[in-house]
């Protein structure tokens, strides 16, 4: 069943005056967000697949359906000179369609070089389900203002923790079914997805790579330690974890440094889009509470256009913090995660006092906690993040 995402409204809205460009992970839900245009949204809808061989064809030879209002191309990114043609056909023919592309990889990386497409485009970047999106109970967040907690929602939380965010094994509930998507869905990124774009030597390595990163979530990455591991330069794994992240296999959150607080490291934490992968059920946990702000600092960039930043806190004492969430490079909000501890994390109070970090957050996997301490909301993470995005 076709159902709308939380960016549906907004694609409408952008639609009447640029293309929109749709990044994500595969099997995030891009496809059925697109489809749920066709016939739905506008009268006439034409969806193009690159990967289906008739439809590539006719998009290459640019037969557009003459009375669609709207024309979808899926994984055009795949054609080399994808930018241009695009640019071309856009230019061409911008008052009698619009122009939706979505893709596997981040689109808007090919925008260097000659014939950019720069103000031409909006770009989102679709998520999975997040816990706000799942229970439908998303409220406005204003930058600057504490952000909105929603009512608890434990089982949908501990089903999102354990399934994921991405539609099949979510809605599936199955164990068996989480398994093979898991094994499915990373054979067909490197047989399909990477290897339709980037040239890569040794992607076995690359693949062995992938395996050791569910295991590497919540701690610094050590680039040094992996080489090793694998026998290989640091130059390669760089480069391996760089194509990772463009397809949305993982993001990095880097420490938070400015001119009067300097940080430890300059290593960033790694985490994955899909956080079922994650072993470790403290480092899945905080995965999930990091995706889920990623969500929302994405949501800022993309739609209202705000400088908001996802960090971490950690100082030259070791002292850290999981999570910092900036708007327009000022801390906003801090959030610490636990699973059961509701003991106040001093290291939370000794950085929301010297970064003067408006609000912060001890978010927990046990149920049944809000309070107040030292200025300091120690709540269940099914409240705090059911009301986000």
């Amino acid at each position: 069943m076709l159902r709308d995402r939380y960016l549906t409204s907004s694609i409408i809205d952008d639609l009447k005056a640029k293309m929109v460009f749709v990044g994500g992970p595969r099997q995030v839900g891009k496809t059925t967000l697109a489809k749920v245009f066709i016939g739905t949204r506008f009268k006439e809808t034409a969806y193009f697949n690159w990967d289906n061989k008739q439809e590539r064809r006719q998009v290459m030879a640019a037969e557009w359906a003459g009375s669609a209002e709207l024309l979808i191309l899926d994984e055009i990114h795949k054609f080399r000179g994808w930018k241009r043609f695009i640019k071309g056909e856009y230019d061409v023919h911008k008052d009698r369609y619009r122009f939706m592309v979505t893709g596997s990889v981040r689109l808007d990386i090919y925008r260097k070089g000659g014939d950019s497409l720069q103000g031409r485009y909006h770009y989102y970047r679709l998520h999975p389900f997040t816990l706000a999106e799942l229970v439908k109970e998303h409220r406005p967040v204003e930058p600057f203002k504490e952000p909105p907690v929603g009512a608890a929602r434990r089982q949908e939380l501990l089903a999102l923790e354990r399934f994921g965010g991405f539609p099949e094994p979510l809605f599936s509930q199955n164990e068996r079914v989480l398994r093979r998507w898991h094994g499915e869905r990373n054979e067909r990124l490197f047989r399909e997805d990477i290897r339709d774009i980037e040239i890569v030597r040794e992607l076995s390595k690359m693949q062995v790579l992938s395996d050791m990163l569910p295991s590497k979530v919540g701690g610094l990455l050590s680039i040094n330690s992996m080489r090793e591991d694998l026998e290989v330069s640091h130059g390669a794994v760089s480069h391996w974890l760089n194509i990772l992240e463009e397809f949305y296999y993982h993001f990095r959150v880097y420490p938070f440094a400015r001119a009067s607080f300097r940080a430890l490291k300059k290593e960033p934490k790694l985490y994955l889009w899909d956080w079922s992968e994650v072993p470790d059920e403290a480092a899945r946990f905080e995965n999930l509470v990091g995706s889920h702000l990623l969500k929302l600092v994405h949501w800022l960039r993309d739609r209202e256009g705000f400088k908001a930043g996802l960090y971490f806190l950690r100082d030259t004492s070791k002292r850290e913090v999981d999570f910092l969430v900036t708007m327009e490079e000022k801390p906003w909000f801090a959030v610490e995660v636990k699973l059961n501890d509701d003991g106040l994390a001093p290291n939370l109070r000794y950085f929301r006092d010297k970064l003067n970090i408006p609000f912060a957050y001890q978010a927990l996997k046990k149920s049944g906690v809000d309070r107040m301490s030292d200025g300091i909301r120690v709540i269940s993470a099914d409240k705090l993040l059911s009301a986000l995005i």
